[in-house]
């Protein structure tokens, strides 16, 4: 949810430049058929589908996918209730980004798209022919609408986002204007053709601010025909849907059905697909991907499994320290408990080598910092000598590497010597502070996959007089405690894109720590990570871009809010072979809403599982 752009050309909108190219300053804008932050758009205004689909690919079918935990709610826009997987199908956004092409966004639900000559306005137009499935008009207004009460009562993150937007205003039944703060901000069209629009005449008469558990009304390809709350949900596509034939449209949401089943425990789903119950699964466990799927209907042919190779940039998890709490407030503590992390060891013995560590926040990207500061990035950071860390100026950030026996002494030697400098005491082989309080703490889970790497990392901290505690909790209860920071440490995903922006705010400011249900989990607040986010958010052109974020991941590093994991750089994916997918799969996507059932495929493995035949 964050972009970037260059020049106009073909009628598109340019809102930014890349290395090497003209400033965008001098760039004409006006009105287009599509928005990008890296350069001219690929598509024309006349073309007719993606390149990553089949515009003729069959309709029909049925799919059956998983979802872990439960759902209590259809509102995914607001802090309280867990929403329902996939209920964003039944909705549309007023452009749709491209999977093959960086940071560019073509017309969706929006007809046309136009930035004012001075880059402080967009406006969208809707299309004439767009309708919700109760047949209402889709109109401005309800664009003005959801802007509005998104930014008034959903998640905090819809007010970190938008924030330079200043008004918003309908001129005419069908165009919707949203002016901004200043022109510094060039992602903000794009920002907001990624919104969903919502049916005001509908919501109006319910409460936005409480979860939901009544079927909302939609304008997409699919609306929800049944559900059992917290069990299962079915959605069906529209066959009269008004947007079918749409250039961003064709080719894909191609089954007729598409069924979510919940478990409560990620290995009865694993099960659940082994049975044939589950037609689909992206699988993250490497584990499970090289030992998992010999059984007998993988054996026979009915279970395909595909590596599909990306390009996404792949971000960074971690495990996340919550540094609301006292005991994470010390960076030297941090860094003592990120030491202690032995990834080689885990990758060994665990992933069976399948995973490359992560180093960066934006790894696999030319935004990712490596080596010493140099040039520009330099002279940012030279603002801030004193206020950041020594290493930033004259260490390159580097993680331990481990010979992976497990034996991971020098690394723990120096952990010890940083806890030490903190204050930290080794008593009755318990690590203690000066009140003689006991180095204890909690990893928070949501799935007890992560058990296995969580559970070796509590005995190597053992090893330094710490207790951690690991604890799995529902997911309900994983999302209450999160929103509310109640934890000490957890798993955290922290995504990017090839054109970081606005959304940084909400992972790291100062504002976001102290605001419930914000992305900010790990409770960063340094004036320091404030400006260079906004040095990001305002950056004039690409090159300036690369050298700003740069700056930013570095002293995110050298800050050790995290222990990093690893990444992987394609989708693992297994299914029942009854699947057809397009010749060309998407750059920065999986695309599998582009895939369809071949009927003879189907009708073969679903005479299999009548069988009944032990898998």
């Amino acid at each position: 949810m964050r972009r970037r752009t260059v020049l106009a050309g073909t009628g598109a909108v340019a809102l930014g430049m890349a290395a090497g190219l003209p400033s965008a300053r001098a760039v004409t804008v006006g009105r287009s058929h599509a928005l990008s932050l890296l350069g001219e758009p690929t598509l024309p205004a006349d073309f007719t589908h993606f390149p990553y689909v089949n515009p003729d690919a069959r309709k029909g079918g049925e799919v059956v996918q998983h979802a872990i935990g439960s759902y209590d709610s259809f509102n995914p826009f607001i802090v309280r209730g867990v929403s329902a997987a996939g209920i964003g199908l039944i909705w549309m956004t007023l452009m749709m980004s491209s999977q093959d092409e960086a940071s560019t966004e073509y017309c969706d639900l929006a007809e046309t798209v136009e930035v004012g000559p001075d880059r402080t306005w967009v406006a969208f137009e809707i299309r004439p022919e767009a309708v919700w499935h109760d047949g209402t008009p889709i109109t401005a207004e309800d664009a003005r609408w959801t802007f509005e009460t998104l930014r008034e009562h959903g998640r905090p993150f819809f007010r970190a986002y938008w924030g330079d937007v200043v008004q918003v205003l309908t001129e005419g039944p069908r165009r919707v204007v949203f002016r901004f703060r200043d022109a510094n901000n060039r992602e903000l069209p794009l920002i907001l053709g990624q919104m969903f629009v919502l049916p005001k005449h509908w919501w109006e008469s319910r409460d936005f601010t409480r979860p939901i558990l009544e079927p909302p009304l939609g304008s997409g390809p699919y609306r929800l025909e049944s559900f059992d709350a917290g069990r299962t949900l079915t959605y069906r596509r529209v066959e009269t849907w008004w947007g079918e034939r749409l250039p961003t449209r064709r080719g894909s949401s191609n089954f007729d059905l598409l069924r979510i089943e919940y478990f409560r425990d990620a290995t009865v789903a694993f099960e659940a697909f082994k049975a044939g119950q589950i037609d689909f699964r992206q699988e993250n466990v490497a584990r499970e991907w090289a030992t998992g799927y010999d059984f007998p209907a993988r054996r026979r042919g009915l279970v395909k499994l595909d590596e599909i190779p990306h390009e996404l940039p792949t971000g960074m998890q971690a495990f996340a320290f919550n540094l609301r709490r006292e005991l994470f407030q010390d960076r030297r503590v941090r860094e003592a408990l990120m030491l202690a992390f032995d990834f080689e060891w885990s990758n060994a013995n665990l992933f069976f080598g399948a995973y490359a560590r992560t180093k960066s926040y934006f790894s696999n990207s030319e935004l990712a910092s490596s080596g010493l500061p140099q040039g520009e990035e330099l002279a940012i950071l030279e603002r801030y000598r004193g206020r950041v860390p020594d290493q930033v100026f004259d260490r390159e950030f580097t993680l331990p590497v481990t010979d992976g026996s497990g034996n991971n002494r020098e690394q723990l030697r120096r952990s010890l010597e940083l806890l030490q400098e903190a204050g930290w005491r080794i008593v009755n082989r318990r690590l203690v502070n000066a009140r003689n309080q006991a180095f204890s703490f909690e990893m928070l889970l949501s799935s007890p996959t992560f058990e296995r790497v969580a559970l070796p990392y509590a005995q190597t901290l053992q090893r330094l007089g710490i207790e951690m505690r690991v604890r799995t909790v529902d997911t309900a209860q994983y999302q209450a405690r999160t929103d509310a920071f109640d934890f000490d440490m957890t798993v955290e995903v922290f995504g990017q894109s090839l054109s970081p922006g606005n959304e940084q705010r909400d992972y790291w400011t100062c504002a976001r720590a102290r605001e419930p249900g914000s992305r900010n989990t790990i409770g960063i607040c340094d004036p320091v990570i404030d400006e260079l986010v906004e040095l990001v958010i305002n950056a004039a052109d690409r090159e300036t871009l690369i050298t700003r974020t740069r700056a930013l991941d570095r002293v995110l590093l050298w800050g050790h809010y995290v222990v990093p994991h690893w990444h992987s750089r394609s989708f693992r994916v297994a299914y029942w072979d009854q699947f057809v997918r397009p010749e060309k799969a998407p750059r920065y996507g999986l695309g599998f809403t582009t895939w369809w059932v071949d009927p003879v495929k189907a009708e073969r493995v679903n005479a299999e599982r009548r069988r009944g035949r032990p898998t």
